[in-house]
């Protein structure tokens, strides 16, 4: 893969920092979602390969992977539905935006040597 000349050109010998999103489902796979779990899967494979290639350049490359997390689609659900998801969530409840927001900003500020991993923001749904 070629590396991201402005991104690269854009530090010049200081430091940058790709954040990527990813999901649990990506690591642990769900039921009927085939194909949300593998372009998840996708962009962890993608985030490891890129950190490998701009660590050099002092670029770390991170993804956050959150479990089920109180949004506009998840409210779509079906109540009875929503339920049964609780019930495997270690936490007992689903994750705020906000929670995957902090690891997003501590990735940005204190990520110093943080590079290539995926970080579970997710309740204990998947270890």
């Amino acid at each position: 893969m070629p590396e991201a000349p402005s991104l690269v050109r854009q530090v010049q010998e200081q430091w940058g920092r790709i954040i990527n999103i990813t999901s649990f489902v990506g690591q642990a796979g769900n039921f009927g979602q085939a194909n949300f779990a593998a372009s998840k899967g996708g962009i962890i494979a993608f985030t490891k390969t890129v950190a490998l290639e701009m660590a050099k350049h002092n670029i770390t490359v991170n993804a956050i992977a959150p479990g089920f997390t109180e949004t506009e689609m998840l409210a779509q659900v079906p109540e009875n539905i929503r339920e049964q998801i609780i019930a495997r969530v270690p936490m007992g409840r689903f994750g705020k935006p906000e929670e995957i927001a902090r690891a997003v900003v501590f990735l940005a500020a204190e990520g110093d040597y943080i590079t290539g991993q995926q970080i579970n923001v997710n309740g204990g749904v998947y270890m």
